[in-house]
């Protein structure tokens, strides 16, 4: 699509001279697209450091260790760099290899897998070989009526919430985006975009409503313009991690990827002046490797989100209220009229806002529903398949 980056480039200084040894394990399988040295074909990195480059650490090589043992010829592993209808592109030491799938696909954009040649269905076709297990993922409840999940993105080490500071800030937006970021097991962080566009007392009133739902977690104002702040938010990447940006439409992810990338590699759109909405220029999901070190993660701006976290995300967004109810006389303590109840009181004080408890209540409430209505869901569909078991056995006897 326009104003896209190929999928894999490895940036010249992640190429390094090739040893003239092979290397043990992974690093020394054919199977991953290394070069003959005397090859006049142009070298391509090791296949350690290109995967690295996408963010592989020691545990992930040993894991592909283990499941390129027994893999058929031409199997290669590698990241999945982006997922479209009826396959993904997964980044390898071969480029951007296209894998095909069926149906709802197994993957999301970060995962970590390896995938096999299929002749059968064209040249340079591949199929799902092994998936490795998910460190990390970021997911969310499915848009439209159907009650399932949506993996955004998996792997990364931290979550970049981004809030744009041209227009009003939303707190109970902001906690839903965080919960969903603690839900995920990756570190969030809150980076306030667009400071070009606005005063220093605008800043200061962010800062401040921010505040109240952050506690002590990081937050970073830029501007992609200036470059003030991105030396701060490029320092997430070091050590080859991985970042998934996460917010609305127009609040700036794109121009985040674009200035940390040094080139336009997606597209940014303008914002209506009107009512300060942007458009959804990013449509999809998308890993890129940026040239200082560590991979990025672009997500789509959403308009909704469905909650589809445990307890134990909504609370982690939630900390000073969770933090609270340990204090309460009751361990069971609904914070409505108990005696003893420290969030009350912190209410009553003026410490704690009576609104972070109501969303507190609402996204557990929310998370609560979609459990339920997946549990009925997941019961109905068990009893469809055992029904169809059933003729199938039927059949089966019939003389």
């Amino acid at each position: 699509m326009p104003g896209v980056q190929p999928l894999f480039a490895t940036p010249a200084h992640l190429c390094p001279v090739r040893r003239s040894k092979p290397l043990t394990g992974i690093m020394g399988r054919s199977t991953l697209g290394f070069r003959n040295q005397m090859s006049s074909t142009p070298e391509r990195p090791e296949p350690e450091t290109a995967l690295r480059a996408l963010g592989a650490d020691d545990g992930i090589l040993s894991a592909f260790d283990v499941a390129l043992a027994d893999a058929p010829p031409g199997t290669v592993a590698g990241r999945v760099g982006r997922v479209d209808r009826g396959r993904f592109q997964l980044l390898s030491t071969e480029g951007g290899v296209p894998v095909a799938t069926s149906g709802v696909s197994p993957v999301c954009v970060g995962d970590w897998c390896t995938a096999h040649p299929t002749p059968d269905r064209g040249a340079h076709t591949y199929a799902l070989a092994a998936l490795l297990p998910r460190r990390t993922a970021l997911v969310r409840q499915s848009s439209g009526s159907r009650v399932e999940s949506q993996a955004l993105a998996a792997n990364m080490d931290t979550v970049v919430v981004v809030v744009p500071l041209d227009r009003e800030i939303s707190r109970r937006q902001i906690e839903r985006f965080l919960a969903l970021a603690w839900d995920s097991g990756a570190q969030p962080v809150l980076v306030l975009t667009k400071l070009d566009l606005v005063d220093q007392d605008t800043v200061t009133r962010a800062l401040a409503e921010v505040a109240t739902v952050s506690g002590d977690l990081s937050v970073l104002v830029v501007s992609v313009v200036t470059g003030s702040g991105m030396a701060e938010v490029g320092g997430l990447l070091e050590g080859g991690r991985t970042v998934a940006l996460l917010g609305t439409s127009g609040s700036g992810k794109s121009s985040l990827v674009n200035a940390l990338m040094g080139s336009d590699v997606v597209q940014t759109g303008e914002v209506r002046q009107a009512d300060s909405k942007g458009r959804h220029t990013t449509t999809w999901r998308e890993l890129v490797v940026v040239p200082t070190g560590g991979a990025l993660i672009d997500t789509p701006g959403l308009r909704e989100l469905g909650m589809w976290v445990d307890e134990e995300g909504i609370d982690a967004a939630f900390n000073d209220v969770t933090d609270l109810a340990g204090e309460c006389r009751f361990n069971d303590c609904a914070h409505l009229s108990e005696p003893g109840c420290a969030v009350l009181a912190a209410i009553a004080s003026g410490e704690l806002a009576a609104e972070r408890l109501e969303s507190y209540r609402k996204l557990l409430g929310e998370a609560a529903f979609a459990a339920r209505k997946n549990d009925h869901r997941m019961a109905k569909e068990a009893q469809k398949l055992g029904k169809q078991r059933i003729l199938e056995g039927r059949k089966k006897d019939r003389p």
